[in-house]
């Protein structure tokens, strides 16, 4: 069922911070466009679109420090992870290696980090697209607006994940083949397309030294913007992409994202579920070719 090349992308090596980040590339000509995953994501999820989009794009993809096969430094030591962080990261990534003003395109949590790239450094950001956009739902401002009874059940599952060996406990319970694999088919609608290789690939970055705690230090994170703060000043045009079987991030509270200004296309993907770039490639490689190619003269 894939209709990607099969031949395997090569993973290169860039060096933020003193931190050994990775990326990769496929492409030579044309206009530039870099990938950024969602929660647990590297660049590997990208797989079924870096090779199509590269056909016509200088296509990059990049792992979020913390992420996939870039380095995981210790949480509120070395980093702090927060959007801000990575849209540093995001940033410099343009600036150094790209070399020239992108469009940026994220999954989940990384739609938050490209659009808070895009306020932070307008001049090198031509454009995003957003797949299924992270609606921050365990953010505290959102917990405001829930009743009693459901206000403090989440803060009291952060504190207990702060005590270190609760933590890794925890996170020793998820990093499994069969837990990943069922959480994946409960974030797909295309149950067909969660296979041994997706999962394999997610796992592999579970078992690097600070892992754990790099996603204890995430699910914590209640603080930073809301996707509505970013789509009330986003400096650019967005293109917006969403699954309607997501689970986590419903497509009603989606479309009224869909509302900001900056919001050009809004589609919705039929029968997709979170990852739709992983999902239904033949949907979203074509769709976000005509953003950036079609519609290159109005983005400029």
């Amino acid at each position: 069922m894939a209709d990607y090349p099969a031949d395997p992308v090569e993973s290169l090596t860039w060096n933020w911070r003193g931190f050994p980040i990775r990326y990769q590339v496929r492409g030579q000509t044309g206009p530039t466009l870099l990938l950024i995953h969602g929660f647990g994501g590297s660049v590997d999820h990208w797989r079924k679109n870096l090779p199509i989009l590269g056909q016509s794009c200088r296509c990059y993809a990049l792992d979020l420090i913390g992420f996939g096969g870039s380095a995981k430094p210790t949480p509120g030591v070395e980093i702090e992870y927060t959007f801000e962080t990575w849209s540093e990261q995001i940033i410099q990534f343009c600036q150094e290696v790209i070399g020239e003003p992108t469009v940026l395109v994220g999954n989940s949590i990384g739609c938050i980090a490209v659009m808070q790239a895009a306020v932070d450094a307008p001049e090198w950001v031509k454009s995003v697209v957003l797949l299924n956009c992270s609606l921050r739902l365990l953010h505290d401002r959102r917990r405001e607006a829930l009743p009693f009874y459901k206000r403090y059940g989440a803060p009291l599952v952060q504190d207990m994940l702060k005590i270190k060996a609760i933590g890794h406990w925890f996170f020793a319970q998820i990093a499994q083949p069969k837990v990943v694999k069922q959480i994946l088919q409960q974030a797909y609608g295309r149950s067909q397309a969660v296979t041994d290789e997706l999962v394999d690939l997610l796992i592999a970055p579970a078992l690097d030294t600070g892992a754990a705690d790099v996603f204890i230090a995430f699910t914590r994170y209640s603080q930073g913007p809301l996707p509505e703060d970013l789509l009330a000043t986003l400096p650019c045009p967005a293109l917006m992409l969403w699954g309607t079987e997501d689970p986590w991030e419903p497509i009603d509270q989606g479309q009224k994202l869909g509302e900001f200004p900056a919001v050009k296309q809004f589609i919705p993907l039929q029968g997709v579920g979170h990852c739709p770039q992983d999902e239904a490639p033949e949907l979203v490689n074509p769709l976000i070719l005509d953003w950036v190619l079609d519609r290159g003269d109005q983005l400029n």
